[in-house]
């Protein structure tokens, strides 16, 4: 098995067919009557994948590339609008897949998590806040690891050392994060249910006795370092090292999946392009895994 673009989108492919062939309502819903798509749903979330590896923040753009270079992988591709819309309806099926490939992995088992977030930038002017559609979801807010201010929303993650994405959502800017982690938490009770005993490692704004009483009834032990007064706490060793693992992992989101840049102009649009950009993270990790790189977190093979 060679690890290259073809390679993963070919695997990726085969792994959401099988599971769709196994469990139909995983499918987005369409009407009985009616012509059945060329693109099926699996070419679909695989081209959506290929696009976030390959850097394309632009579907127009990136459908004229695909005829190009990847008509051996795709016989059919649809235009733009029609591409766009299927896309929008499919996020749940995206969601599965993100799961099943997760699962699928040695990392899924790990024992310590790490939660963060990250900025997803919305608008840069004020006549974009006015007019967007995701005014009311998206905020002003403060992203204190490199200090600045902007408008949109934060991804919130949970995730293993190696950078497989766990538990992830889509939040307003300034919505509390504790918040957002317990109902990530009962989002996803299995996960936390299947692991007892299981570290999370979070920065100081993850605190309060009801909050960290909340995660040890769900038998999840946290860790985080000390606020100002407050004697050191367990693991404070740990902390430096592992914040540049976090900032890490969320530079591959920026940098190489360009979040950020996402394009999105309405909750449905947003949506779907973080959550391609999540799966796309996840299924390098999945295949690196497969083949044995020793680094699960690498996109070098896919991103060219």
């Amino acid at each position: 098995m060679t690890t290259d673009l073809d390679t993963l989108a070919t695997a990726l492919y085969a792994k959401i067919d099988d599971a769709l062939k196994a469990s139909p309502n995983l499918a987005p819903w369409r009407p009985a009557i009616g012509i059945t798509p060329t693109l099926s749903d699996a070419e679909l979330v695989t081209l959506a994948v290929m696009s976030a590896l390959l850097g394309f923040t632009s579907e127009r753009r990136w459908l004229r590339r695909a005829r190009r270079d990847f008509r051996h992988l795709f016989p059919y591709l649809p235009q733009q609008s029609g591409y766009n819309k299927r896309l929008r309806n499919a996020s749940e099926l995206i969601k599965h897949a993100i799961r099943m490939l997760a699962k699928d992995t040695s990392l899924w088992s790990d024992d310590v998590w790490l939660v963060d977030s990250t900025p997803v930038g919305c608008g840069c002017s004020r006549e974009t806040v006015k007019r967007s559609d995701l005014a009311g979801w998206a905020e002003c807010g403060y992203c204190a690891a490199h200090p600045r201010y902007f408008w949109g929303l934060r991804l919130r993650l949970v995730c293993t050392l190696g950078g497989l994405p766990v538990l992830f959502a889509l939040t307003g800017a300034k919505a509390d994060e504790r918040e957002t982690l317990l109902g990530m938490r009962d989002a996803a009770p299995e996960v936390g249910a299947a692991r007892p005993g299981q570290t999370v490692i979070s920065d100081k704004n993850y605190y309060g006795r009801g909050f960290e009483h909340g995660l040890t009834e769900h038998h999840l032990e946290l860790l985080l370092p000390a606020r100002k007064g407050e004697p050191e706490r367990a693991g404070a060793h740990l902390f430096k090292p592992l914040r540049q693992t976090v900032e890490s992992i969320n530079q591959t989101f920026k940098a190489q999946l360009d979040l950020e840049r996402h394009g999105g102009r309405t909750p449905a649009g947003v949506i779907v392009r973080v959550l391609s950009r999540i799966l796309a993270l996840t299924a390098a990790v999945w295949l690196n895994d497969k083949t044995g790189r020793p680094v699960k977190r690498s996109l070098t093979a896919y991103d060219h």
